[in-house]
């Protein structure tokens, strides 16, 4: 395979364990990489592309099913971890508010944590939501990225404009992504495959 993905066997991959709390967390210690967004996203879609699976992890049509942090061994060279996306309506406020606690004690406290994959729709420009995210992670001095998802929902004339919007929003650089094509997909293997060698 081209590309950094070629140096781990992303065949091998399995759900380890969802988990709602830390003591349910794996123990192994390998390097951890960290999915977050707002629900309907596409992380589980994003996930299942990077490994190579279709159905690694779990993709519904319906937002804000995702109400575990679900953690996948890759290889056992390292670990995705898929977490509740935020800002779906129809949730109550209460489960809304457990779920973020449940995300925030894993991402201030997780060890192995290496790097943290935002995830944004490039169709839009970014919500309150996406915005208070950012300036979340900003504020915890995170090692992140932002990766802007349904590349493939665009005409490929219009991906180089809502990039742009979203560099100026954040402030940073945005890697589009789509997992129909796997436009991205190399690039954002080659920045895990450099941060699990630094």
């Amino acid at each position: 395979m081209k590309g950094s993905a070629a140096t781990i066997n992303i065949g091998r991959a399995a759900l380890l364990i969802s988990a709602v709390k830390p003591e349910q967390f794996p123990a192994e210690g390998l390097p951890e990489f960290a999915f977050v967004g707002k629900s309907n996203v596409g992380k589980s879609s994003l996930l299942n592309a990077l490994a190579g699976r279709k159905r690694l992890a779990r993709v519904s049509q319906s937002p804000g099913k995702t109400r575990t942090i679900n953690f996948f061994n890759i290889d056992n060279r390292l670990i995705f971890t898929d977490l509740p996306g935020y800002g779906y309506a129809k949730i109550s406020r209460e489960a809304s508010r457990k779920w973020g606690a449940m995300a925030e004690r894993y991402l201030l406290n997780r060890e192995p944590l290496r790097a943290i994959f935002m995830l944004a729709d490039i169709r839009h420009e970014p919500s309150e939501l996406d915005r208070q995210m950012f300036e979340w992670l900003n504020h915890y001095g995170f090692n992140f990225y932002i990766i802007a998802t349904k590349a493939d929902k665009l005409k490929r004339s219009q991906v180089p404009r809502q990039l742009k919007i979203l560099r100026e929003a954040y402030n940073t650089n945005v890697y589009p992504f789509s997992s129909e094509t796997l436009n991205g997909r190399n690039e954002l293997w080659d920045v895990i495959n450099s941060i699990t060698r630094s």
